[in-house]
C-alpha cells in the first residue's frame, strides 16, 4: 500500500487552472459545449431583440393600412431582412437543441459518441432550415 502511496505521489499532478479572458479564443470547447453556448445565445436574441422587433412590426401591421405600408416598407429593408434571418436561426437552432435535451434529459444519445453526432444533427440541421428560410426571404424561391 505505502509503494502505491509513494508512486502516486512521484508523478506530477495535472494542474487546472481558470482560463483567462484573454485565453478563450485559443481555448478549443467540444462540438456539444458550442451547441449548448449557441442555444444560450439563440434564446438570449429570441428574447431580448426578436420579441420587441416582432411585437414593434405585428403593432405595425394591425394599426391600419398606412401603418401596413410602413410595417412592409420596413420588413423589405436588407437590413430589416437580416434581422430576420438572425431571428430565424435563432428560433430554428433554439429548436433543435431544445429536442436534442429533451432526449438527453430522458437518458436518450447520452454516450459520447452519440452526443457528438446529436450535436452535429443539430448544427446541420439548423443551419439548413435557415439556408431555405434566407433563400426565402431573399427572394430566390
Amino acid at each position: 500500500m505505502a509503494d502505491a502511496a509513494q508512486k502516486a505521489a512521484g508523478r506530477a499532478r495535472p494542474e487546472f487552472r481558470n482560463i483567462h479572458v484573454t485565453q478563450i479564443v485559443g481555448y478549443r470547447l467540444p462540438l456539444a459545449g458550442i451547441v449548448s453556448i449557441l442555444h444560450r445565445v439563440s434564446g438570449a436574441l429570441m428574447f431580448l431583440v426578436g420579441l420587441p422587433f416582432v411585437l414593434y412590426l405585428f403593432q405595425q401591421s394591425l394599426v391600419s393600412e398606412i401603418s401596413f405600408e410602413s410595417y412592409r416598407a420596413i420588413v423589405s429593408h436588407w437590413f430589416a431582412k437580416l434581422v430576420l434571418l438572425a431571428l430565424a436561426w435563432a428560433y430554428l437552432h433554439h429548436l433543435c437543441a431544445g429536442i436534442r435535451y429533451l432526449f438527453l434529459d430522458m437518458h436518450v444519445g447520452v454516450e459520447k459518441a452519440a452526443s457528438r453526432a446529436s450535436a452535429a444533427a443539430v448544427l446541420a440541421v439548423s443551419l439548413t432550415l435557415t439556408l431555405l428560410v434566407a433563400l426565402k426571404i431573399f427572394g430566390a424561391f
